[in-house]
């Protein structure tokens, strides 16, 4: 009797030689609707990562040719499941929002199509987004009687907070270079040089010390809503904790004589 096919694979995962994990969201047929297997495999994925010592930077990106993710899959919104199964779902998107923020590694979201709705906050999740040219940002969820719950927490804390309600009352789509100057994207760049640019940042956060940028990244994740006095505070402690590391003298050691640093990551 012939096997049953296996589960499809919504999210590949490959590691490069410079320890750069790309987390590739690969459901063309729903444009990347953050079902929730995807956003289970998404899951899985970045604890891999976390956990992967020779993984210095993730970049998340999209397989689609012209959408990095739809966002909520609407069919689940209206369908017949009960209530409290709805809800149970929903803890799916905070636990990844809190883990690529707590990951300890820098996130580049690589966004070579459109970004909407729930991926507009899987996007914000991230340190750095780099879009191309065509990408559009957006949530246009209000216009089918939803509404983005989940991400105004990330959208309120990147931008302005009536360019945040226009987007999210309006539901109107911007494109990449609206969404920079909001503050939404880092850079916008032609899709010719668009797999380059990511590259090149990527390869460029791993040459860093990993131990250094992960101590800077986790302060940084935890100092973000706190008051001014505390969020020193805890910077001061941290800075305390990076002059016992031996990457910062090794830092300083190699720019002083003008050769590449060897990071020991301790």
């Amino acid at each position: 009797m012939a096997s049953q096919p296996g589960p499809a694979v919504l999210v590949q995962y490959r590691v490069d030689e410079a320890g750069v994990a790309f987390v590739t969201m690969a459901d063309p047929g729903t444009r990347n609707a953050l079902s929730d297997e995807l956003l289970d495999e998404l899951h899985a994925a970045f604890v891999v990562a976390q956990h992967d010592d020779s993984v210095r930077v993730v970049v998340l990106t999209s397989s689609h040719d012209t959408v990095f993710s739809a966002g909520g899959n609407l069919k689940a919104f209206a369908d017949d499941r009960p209530p409290i199964q709805k809800y149970a779902g929903l803890q799916r998107f905070p636990a990844l929002f809190t883990l690529i923020g707590a990951l300890g590694k820098p996130v580049i979201c690589a966004a070579n199509g459109d970004v909407l709705a729930g991926a507009l906050g899987l996007a914000l999740a991230c340190d750095l987004v780099v879009a191309t040219e065509a990408a559009r940002f957006g949530c246009p969820e209000v216009n089918v009687g939803a509404f983005p719950f989940m991400i105004s927490a990330l959208i309120y804390r990147n931008i302005n907070r009536l360019k945040a309600n226009e987007l999210m009352l309006l539901g109107e789509l911007v494109s990449a270079e609206q969404a920079c100057e909001l503050g939404l994207v880092n850079t916008v760049v032609a899709a010719a040089v668009f797999d380059a640019t990511v590259l090149d940042w990527a390869h460029r956060l791993a040459a860093k010390s990993p131990l250094l940028i992960r101590l800077g990244k986790n302060a940084i994740n935890s100092t973000r809503d706190l008051a001014l006095n505390q969020a020193l505070e805890v910077m001061q402690a941290q800075l305390a904790l990076a002059f016992t590391t031996e990457d910062l003298v090794e830092g300083v050691t190699a720019f002083r004589e003008k050769r590449a640093p060897e990071w020991r990551m301790r």
